[in-house]
């Protein structure tokens, strides 16, 4: 089971270089790899499990997160209905090898400033991203898949295929102006 122990330092080497291109069939670890991380994504959105195991939540993991230089990632993403006072999942994906084909030029950021499981700390500031995208990607399998993604989810994606190229989310961040929210749309 993966913990927050399993997560290497934001100043490895590793979470700077892009990610090596994964091969079909996946080995066995990689296979395992795969699972773990969907599975850490779930318990750390578990109140439960997160305080047990003394989890971050997140929504995303890149394989280079964990000291694996190879183009994977999850995403388990949920969405609260107050109606019926209900958890349902809108995304529950391992995607391997993605690619983003286009993406709007309308940018979006998330209001408060994203965070990272990688990044033990708070780093203030507007990650402009486009609001559209869409990408391909290949399954466990190595059957090819393309999505079209926007807002939240499609902030989610390129957070983690950012961790497949070496690019840290703080990156995106105006030094001088880190609020600096012209021309940007705010979640």
């Amino acid at each position: 089971m993966i913990t927050m122990k399993d997560f290497i330092a934001e100043n490895n080497p590793i979470l700077r270089q892009e990610a090596e291109a994964v091969e079909f069939p996946l080995s066995a670890d990689l296979l395992k790899l795969c699972e773990e991380m969907r599975t850490f994504l779930i318990n750390s959105q578990d109140e439960e499990m997160a305080e047990k195991y003394h989890l971050r939540a997140g929504v995303g993991l890149a394989a280079p997160q964990l000291g694996v230089s190879k183009q994977i990632f999850a995403i388990y993403l949920t969405e609260y209905d107050s109606e019926t006072d209900e958890e349902t999942v809108i995304m529950d994906q391992i995607l391997i090898n993605p690619k983003i084909k286009s993406h709007a030029v309308q940018q979006i950021a998330i209001r408060e400033g994203e965070g990272c499981l990688s990044v033990p700390r708070d780093v203030p500031g507007l990650v402009p991203r486009p609001k559209r995208v869409r990408i391909e990607y290949q399954d466990m399998d190595g059957q090819k898949h393309e999505l079209k993604l926007r807002d939240f989810q499609a902030i989610v994606v390129q957070h983690e295929i950012d961790h497949l190229k070496g690019i840290m989310f703080y990156d995106h961040i105006n030094p001088k102006n880190p609020w600096d929210s012209q021309g940007i749309e705010l979640l």
